[in-house]
């Protein structure tokens, strides 16, 4: 028979999570975010990363750098705008979307779609796993630092959240931005949560719980953890995705991202306090076997654009009070490869949609000229902590850049429009 004393011992300090000491394997994992604090009149914040190093330089095209984007790039270059099939989709006369992105061109027209190009982290590495880390946690090139950048942004805001749902991380881990004192959600899949436990079991499993635990009143601290990890499953257990229409007609890819930005928008309808969702899309290292209009790369940002268009389409009522940001950890070399792909690089490309976005493509454009590259890269000349504080301050209503991005001197460019 389990005790109190040795569930305890099972129940994490920061996080707090159900124990596969009490659950079985089957058991979908989650973990619940003990009360924290109200969001109020402020946007919420959907953080997608794409996970592998995004090539940026196909997914929006500097066509109108000529030769100096053609002559690198012999097989995986995008066609320039009005060529035919495949061309780029374009936006200002110098920069355009890969095809496969042609449904964005629709938040674009609609005024709701800031690009960012030579975008993205100075930390000079070229490895996955420290630029991914360094940039989640907000301190390029530091490898030290416990806490994410949204974690301190949750810590230091000013308002009240008692709503376990105030941040989650959709996928199997919880996002490094994400870590840090204040607890966060992290779920593979509301749909997971249904289909993958069997109901007997999972009762019998909470019943057992129950009786640990004093929920009716709870007076202290891991009593309150108790009844929002209850009143958390039982919300759970209310939604059901299979069952939700998108509005608008809009249509999600059938893909993970696809349904993960799905489930976002159900838990975003539910009012449930939702404050931060974080979202991956994975498979970006495109080393070998790129494509130019077709191909691989072509695959993952046609699940990109159809899915961000899916979620604007489907929230469009409410997309004035929601902000979505997307990164990646390094952008591609200019140069393709003896592959048909593209190596480890620098500067990259990021979107901004929702109501404080304004339809531009936003460069403080070093050029392709070969002095102008960094290492052979394009070079990053908007750091993309100085997006994400525009983003905190003009949306989200931090007043603690500093503590977010410690040790950074933010720049907001003055792209993301403040609220009302």
């Amino acid at each position: 028979m389990t005790t109190r004393r040795e569930f305890l011992k099972t129940m994490s300090v920061g996080v707090i999570g159900l124990s596969p000491a009490l659950f079985p394997r089957w058991t979908p994992r989650m973990a619940f975010a003990p009360s924290s604090q109200v969001a109020g009149q402020r946007d919420i914040l959907v953080s997608i990363f794409l996970r592998g190093g995004m090539d940026g330089l196909s997914a929006v095209i500097p066509f109108g750098e000529g030769g100096r984007y053609y002559d690198r790039r012999p097989s995986i270059a995008i066609r320039e705008p009005g060529a035919g099939a495949g061309a780029a989709v374009d936006l200002d006369g110098f920069f355009g979307l890969h095809p496969s992105l042609a449904p964005l061109k629709d938040v674009w027209d609609a005024g709701a779609l800031t690009i960012l190009h030579a975008a993205g982290s100075p930390d000079p590495s070229r490895s996955h796993f420290d630029a991914m880390g360094t940039m989640e946690r907000g301190t390029p090139g530091i490898k030290t630092t416990p806490s994410g950048w949204i974690n301190r942004h949750l810590q230091t805001a000013a308002w009240q959240n008692d709503s376990p749902f105030r941040a989650i991380g959709m996928g199997a881990m919880l996002q490094s931005s994400l870590r840090g004192p204040v607890s966060t959600f992290s779920l593979s899949s509301i749909t997971d949560f249904h289909l993958n436990g069997r109901e007997d079991q999972a009762a019998a499993m909470a019943a057992t719980l129950s009786s640990l635990y004093q929920i009716a009143a709870p007076t202290q601290a891991i009593h309150q953890h108790a009844a929002s990890v209850f009143a958390s499953m039982d919300v759970l257990n209310q939604l059901n995705p299979d069952q939700y229409q998108p509005a608008n007609g809009a249509a999600y890819p059938d893909s993970e991202f696809g349904e993960a930005l799905k489930q976002v928008a159900l838990l975003i309808k539910s009012d449930l306090g939702l404050e931060v969702a974080c979202v991956d899309l994975g498979g970006w290292d495109t080393h070998e076997g790129q494509g130019a209009a077709d191909g691989w790369f072509a695959g993952l940002v046609d699940d990109l654009g159809r899915g961000l268009q899916a979620f604007y389409t489907d929230l469009y009522d409410l997309m004035a009070n929601i902000t979505v940001v997307t990164m990646s950890e390094f952008g591609r070399r200019l140069e393709e490869n003896a592959s048909g792909g593209t190596d480890h690089g620098h500067g990259n490309v990021m979107f901004v949609m929702g109501g404080g976005a304004v339809s531009t493509v936003y460069a403080d454009w070093p050029t392709l000229a070969s002095d102008a590259l960094d290492d052979g890269d394009l070079a990053v000349t908007t750091d993309y902590r100085d997006i994400l504080s525009e983003i905190l301050v003009n949306r989200l209503g931090s007043d603690q850049i500093e503590t977010v991005f410690p040790g950074h001197l933010a720049t907001l460019p003055g792209l993301i429009q403040p609220r009302g």
